[in-house]
Order: structure tokens, then sequence, then C-alpha cells
């Protein structure tokens, strides 16, 4: 695709947002009972391609249970309320019931507690209990610290996760994150990201990484982009992730997972997310609007909670169904915030589909 001239002597590529494309159905179609949504990553097998993204309005160590047992997972954040409070419950409840300005200095104050290393071995330790596979999130600067409580906790699958997270972060004030040495001295999977390019992709699959999260800011509750001036369109993003996936798959043998992480805001954004190359999906805003979510019809992320640069807003949620209703319906309207996994096995028999892989050839167009 030629470059577009913004003016002279500066160039961009055009990028495209989920609004931006469609999927065009083919000559064949399937019933969707035959469609198959499961995905495996390193030993793990999981029904549905959902991952509940690591928010505290999204999920608790409760919610994560309910993902594992409706065939997908959820991640809990380590830094987040449930590691730095044992009443993180009543503390949501409480914020649930105070709005505007004033709730958004109380989640700070909230988070200015430190975390929790008993707390981070017991959220685990409950998921585990449940029967369901666990997974969690650390940043970068929180790695070395909470890893191996984890390990011990026997958690599943490590999200190594932040705003971007590269392979090669330099820094002149503190010890920078060896993220080749860490991930290879660990024997669960790790997902790290975010990322929005073919290089960084490309980069952090060197690494080790199972998988890679491709998303910055994209979120419903974030404003990374507007904040501080970057970011890509999930659809380019993740076509660029795919297309590093099959380089390092060339140059490796190994196949490195992509998840295409926020941005979705309903069923059809989840369909094209698969169609375009993405293993499986991170979601926020549609899972926060379940009965369930722990952030009781109201939905951020930890940037919006920085107290030097905030980069998002604590947004009402309006619950839609049970955390079951929005996965597996029934669906009672056609906004494609119910059933999501029928609106993406509905969308692969259309096509002639039956497998996630398979669907990523399907064919697309530019509306």
């Amino acid at each position: 695709m030629a470059d577009i001239q913004i003016g002279l002597g500066k160039s961009a590529r055009a990028a495209f947002g989920f609004d931006d494309i469609a999927v065009v159905p083919s000559r064949r179609t399937r019933d969707p009972g035959d469609v198959d949504l499961s995905w495996k990553i390193d030993a793990f097998r999981f029904d549905t391609p959902v991952m509940a993204s690591a928010m505290d309005s999204v999920t608790s160590p409760a919610t994560a249970i309910e993902m594992g047992r409706l065939g997908g997972i959820g991640v809990l954040d380590l830094e987040g309320l449930w590691t730095r409070h044992a009443n993180a419950d009543d503390l949501l409840t409480e914020l649930a019931q105070t709005a505007g300005p004033e709730a958004m200095v109380r989640l700070r104050e909230l988070h200015s507690r430190p975390i929790d290393h008993d707390l981070v071995g017991a959220r685990i330790a409950e998921v585990k209990a449940a029967g369901v596979r666990c997974a969690a999130r650390v940043s970068p600067r929180t790695a070395s610290e909470l890893t191996p409580i984890a390990m011990a906790a026997e958690l599943d699958l490590l999200v190594i996760h932040s705003l971007v997270v590269s392979a090669e972060h330099v820094s002149s004030i503190s010890e920078s994150l060896n993220l080749k040495t860490f991930i290879r001295e660990l024997d669960i999977p790790v997902l790290v990201g975010g990322c929005a390019s073919h290089r960084a992709a490309l980069h952090l699959m060197r690494t080790g990484a199972a998988g890679v999260l491709v998303g910055i800011g994209t979120g419903v509750s974030c404003t990374s982009d507007q904040v501080i001036g970057v970011g890509v369109p999930q659809p380019t993003a993740i076509a660029d992730a795919r297309a590093a996936r099959a380089r390092h798959l060339d140059e490796t043998g190994v196949y490195c997972h992509v998840i295409a992480d926020g941005g979705m805001r309903n069923s059809g954004d989840m369909v094209k997310a698969i169609a375009i190359g993405a293993d499986a999906v991170m979601i926020g805003g549609p899972l926060a609007a379940a009965h369930e979510a722990p952030g009781r019809g109201w939905h951020w992320g930890a940037p919006a909670i920085r107290g030097d640069l905030p980069r998002g807003s604590r947004i009402r949620t309006e619950p839609k169904g049970t955390l079951a209703e929005i996965m597996g319906g029934p669906a009672t309207d056609n906004s494609g915030s119910l059933n999501l996994m029928g609106a993406m096995r509905k969308a692969m028999a259309t096509c002639g589909y039956t497998d996630l892989k398979s669907f990523q050839t399907v064919e697309m167009v530019s509306l």
C-alpha cells in the first residue's frame, strides 16, 4: 500500500479501524454447530478464544473462575486492588456508589497501598482451587518481584503487560528487565505486550514469548492516543503482527500466538480481529457489562489511575446480562453485546469455516 503524503517531506501509511472493514461471505456455508472455537497455547487448550482483561472492573477471582468454567480464561491484575486489599470486594462496592472526580481520587488512594505478597499467592490459589486455569498480569517494573510468588502459587500463564513493552527497554535510572533472559528461565507460557507494529511484534516474539498482546491504548476506557498521541488502529496492528508471526515461524519453526488486546466493542469486532489474524482476543468493556463484573456498572483501566499522567477514564457501563449470557447467550437484542461466541460461530459458518485458524484466510474488504 502506497504511503499517503501528510505534507512536504512527511508521509504516513494508511491504517484501518474495525468500522472500515468487513468479512466477505464465501460460496460455501456450514452449520454453526460444526464450528470449533477452541484454541491451544502451549499445553493449555481453551474452548473459547476469549481472555478477560486484567482490569479490576472486569476480572476478580470470582469472574476468573466463571470465565474458566465458560471455556475462556480471566487474567488477574497482580498490581490491582485484589492484591492490595483483603476487602477488595467491599471497596469495589463503595466505589460503585461514588461518582465524579471523587471516585478517581479514591481509586488512586486505594492503589497507593503497597502490594501484599500474601494476597498475590492467595488470589491465585483461590482460582486454582476451583479447578480452572489461572493467568495473571504483571508489569515489566514488578515482574522480577511478583513472578516468583505467582510461580510458587502454581500460576498457569503469565502476562507481562504495559502500554508498550519492548524487547529493548533502555533506562539510565533503573535496572531494565531483560525479557529474553527472564522468559526463558520460566517453565510456564508467557504473553508479552502491548505492541502495535511488525517490528515490535517480531522483537517480542524473539524473546521466547508464547504470545504477544497487540494493542496500544485501544480500549474504550483508555485515552492514550489523545494524551500522548501514540497508537495504531487495531486491524492494522493485528495484520502487522500476523506478518511478524509468519516471519518468526519461518525463521525458527516456532509458532507465536497473536492476542488482540482491546478496542473490540462488540461481537462483530471480535469476528474481524480473528479473521485478520488473531488467535484469541483479550476484552474488557464487553465483559464489564456482566452482572457479576466487579466494577458493578463502572469500567476503568490501570492507566486511568496513574497520578503522574492519567490516560483513561472511569466510564459508566450499563449491565447487559450475566457473564454466561454475554459469552454464550441467549441474545436479547442485536447490539452484539450478548452471545459473543454464538456470533463468532455464525460468522464462521456463514463463510464456510469450522476452525479459527482456517478462518484467518477469509476474504475481507475495506468499506
